[in-house]
């Protein structure tokens, strides 16, 4: 079982436009207290540049990345062989 807080991390690795590395998070003091946990936890990681969000590290990048991926191949729809 995965624990609730490492899915609010993934939740928030997940929300990162990767299609440029100058579009970061801004996670607000009025945003829910596990996000704000969550972005606080990622930046103790060595993922983000700032405790609120802020940009990813060269570390939060490659995480993100295969999240990304992981993603894709899990909520895509297998390709039955052909019988």
């Amino acid at each position: 079982m995965i624990a609730t807080e490492l899915i609010e991390e993934i939740n928030l690795l997940l929300q990162f436009d990767l299609s440029s590395s100058q579009v970061g998070l801004k996670i607000h003091s009025t945003a829910d207290a596990s996000v704000i946990a969550a972005a606080q936890r990622l930046y103790e990681k060595g993922l983000t540049d700032h405790v609120d969000g802020g940009y990813l590290t060269s570390l939060g990048r490659e995480s993100a990345e295969y999240l990304q991926r992981s993603m894709t191949i899990l909520t895509s729809k297998p390709e039955l062989p052909v019988t």
